[in-house]
C-alpha cells in the first residue's frame, strides 16, 4: 500500500472540495458540488492507478472504467445543473443550518472528500492486484461495471426525458426502470462500486478487503444518508399523496416487481 500517494490524495481531494464550497458560496447553485466531486474522485482514481502495482492490462480496464464513470456522472450532474435549479437536497441542508450555514457545509464537503478517498482506496487496489488479468471474478466485475453504467445512464436520461413533458411539474416519473425502482440511478451507482472488490480479491494483497467498504460506504449514503431520505422528503412535500401511493406501489432502491396498491 502506497500512503504517500493515498495522503497525497486525500489532501487533493479536500482541496478541491473546498474549492466547490467557495463555488457554492458565491454562486449559490449546490448542484456544482456534486459534479465536481464526481471529477475529483475520477482524477484521484485514475492517479491511484498510475502508480497502482497491478498489471497493464489491469490497469488499463481499471483506468477506462473510472474514466467513463466520471466523465458521464459528471458531465451529467453539471449539465442538469447549468440548465436547472438548487439541489432541494442543500437547499434544504442550508435552509436548516441557518446563521451557520457557511462552516456546516463547509464541514460537509470535508465529509464527502473522506468519502471519495475511500472509493479511490477501493480502485487503488484493485489496480494493485497481482494476479493474471482477466480472471473470472475479474470478468464479472467488468460486467457488473458496464451493466451499472449503462443502468444508470438510461435511468438518468428516461427521467430527463420525463422531466420535459409538462405533466413533470405535478406528476412523477414512473417509466422504464423508473416502474420498478423509486431510485434506479441510485441503485446502478451502487451497483457500480460493487465491481471494485470483484477485481480486487482474487489477488494475494492482505489489503484487498479494503475494496469493499467502497460499495459498504455508497450503500449507507445513498440509501441511509444524503441520497433517499433527503430527496423523497422533498418529494412528499411537493408531490404529497401522489408520492405516498408511489411508495406503496415500488421498491425504493432495489427494482422488483410493483406492488398493487390496498
Amino acid at each position: 500500500m502506497n500512503y504517500g500517494l493515498l495522503i497525497f490524495i486525500a489532501i487533493g481531494l479536500s482541496l478541491v472540495m473546498t474549492a466547490a464550497w467557495a463555488i457554492q458560496r458565491k454562486t449559490g447553485a449546490s448542484g456544482w458540488i456534486d459534479t465536481i466531486w464526481s471529477f475529483s474522485v475520477g482524477i484521484g482514481g485514475l492517479v491511484a492507478i498510475l502508480f497502482a502495482y497491478g498489471t497493464f492490462e489491469r490497469r488499463a480496464a481499471a483506468f477506462l472504467i473510472i474514466a467513463i464513470w466520471s466523465i458521464r456522472l459528471g458531465s451529467h450532474i453539471g449539465s442538469r445543473t447549468k440548465g436547472g435549479g438548487e439541489d432541494p437536497r442543500y437547499a434544504k441542508l442550508v435552509e436548516e443550518w441557518g446563521t451557520k450555514a457557511s462552516m456546516r457545509l463547509f464541514q460537509f464537503l470535508q465529509i464527502q472528500a473522506l468519502a471519495g478517498l475511500i472509493l479511490v482506496v477501493a480502485i487503488y487496489v484493485a489496480a494493485s492486484n497481482t494476479a493474471p488479468f482477466p480472471t473470472a471474478l475479474d470478468i464479472v466485475g467488468i460486467l457488473v461495471a458496464i451493466i451499472a453504467l449503462g443502468g444508470e445512464a438510461l435511468s438518468d436520461r428516461q427521467l430527463a426525458h420525463f422531466r420535459k413533458k409538462p405533466e413533470a411539474k405535478t406528476e412523477i416519473c414512473e417509466e422504464g426502470l423508473w416502474r420498478y425502482s423509486r431510485h434506479p440511478n441510485y441503485f446502478f451507482e451502487w451497483l457500480f462500486w460493487c465491481a471494485w472488490p470483484l477485481l480486487a480479491l482474487t489477488g494475494p494483497s492482505p489489503w484487498s478487503w479494503a475494496a469493499l467498504l467502497a460499495p459498504a460506504l455508497m450503500y449507507w449514503l445513498l440509501v441511509h444518508a444524503s441520497g433517499i431520505p433527503p430527496l423523497e422528503e422533498h418529494m412528499l412535500r411537493s408531490r404529497g399523496d401522489k408520492f405516498r401511493s408511489l411508495q406503496r406501489r415500488v421498491n425504493a432502491f432495489f427494482p422488483g416487481p410493483r406492488k398493487e396498491e390496498v
